[in-house]
Parts: C-alpha cells; structure tokens; sequence
C-alpha cells in the first residue's frame, strides 16, 4: 500500500483532483466527488496487469502562486 498526494482546486462550476506522485487527475461537482472520483482513477491506473510505476517519495509538500507575465 502506497501514500499518495493530491492537491483539490476549483475551475469554473467544478473542482478537479490532480495526483502529484503520478499523471492523473479528475474531477466532481463537490470537493468530495472529486476525491472520490481520483480514487477511482488511481485504482485504475493501478490495476493495469504487468504495470510496474516508480512513485517518487514525496515528504513534504507546499502549495504556492506566482504571477508571470505573459
């Protein structure tokens, strides 16, 4: 069994889950759905036969905004 993280964000009328160990995300019209529905996809993703995935070790997290222009 593996730990994964995930951060939740809101675009438009929904909130979208995105797994930062691996490339895959979702989505729910609730904070809840959308974890739920991350879930799912993880199990998913995971249960490919003969797929073997190196999860990076993340210990520690931070979430921050910048502003560029573009």
């Amino acid at each position: 069994m593996n730990t994964l993280k995930y951060i939740v964000y809101k675009e438009g009328n929904y909130y979208v889950s995105q797994c930062i160990n691996v490339d895959v995300a979702s989505f729910g019209k609730t904070i809840q759905e959308a974890i739920d529905n991350l879930n799912e996809a993880l199990e998913l993703y995971f249960d490919e036969p003969g797929k073997k995935v190196d999860l990076p070790v993340i210990s520690e997290t931070l979430l921050g905004e910048t502003t560029i222009n573009v």
